[in-house]
């Protein structure tokens, strides 16, 4: 059975940091793509960032570029997102997604690309 379970989230001021995590079991790590995604109240869920596991290619939205970091830690099956200087903007749920990187063909940011979800994690940025 795949499993993706996110943890990590929480309430943090303008400007903090968070780390996300997302441990994935129950698939061939290194044969999925993990992509993370929000969804703020109101709004469609987007993509945020994606990770190739195979060759550790990256994508990020532009809203995040150059303030949040994606990796994997492939002894642990595991998908870190780092989050610095955030903002209230960035206020969502935050799930990671899995995808077989066989079938992907387009961009780490799209939801169509992932066949598995996690329930997610809910972070707030205050002002």
């Amino acid at each position: 059975e795949v499993q993706l379970v996110e943890s990590g989230g929480g309430l943090v001021r303008t400007g903090g940091s968070l780390r996300l995590s997302c441990a994935a079991s129950g698939f061939i790590f290194e044969d999925y793509a993990i992509g993370w995604f929000r969804q703020a109240p109101g709004k469609e869920r987007e993509g945020v960032s994606g990770i190739s596991i195979s060759d550790s290619s990256t994508e990020y939205a532009d809203s995040v570029k150059g303030r949040f970091t994606i990796s994997s830690d492939n002894a642990k099956n595991t998908v870190y997102l780092q989050m610095d200087s955030l903002k209230p903007e960035d206020t969502a749920v935050y799930y990671c997604a899995a995808g077989s990187q066989g079938f992907i063909v387009g961009s780490l940011l799209s939801r169509n690309e992932y066949d598995y979800w996690g329930q997610g994690t809910q972070v707030t940025v205050s002002s």
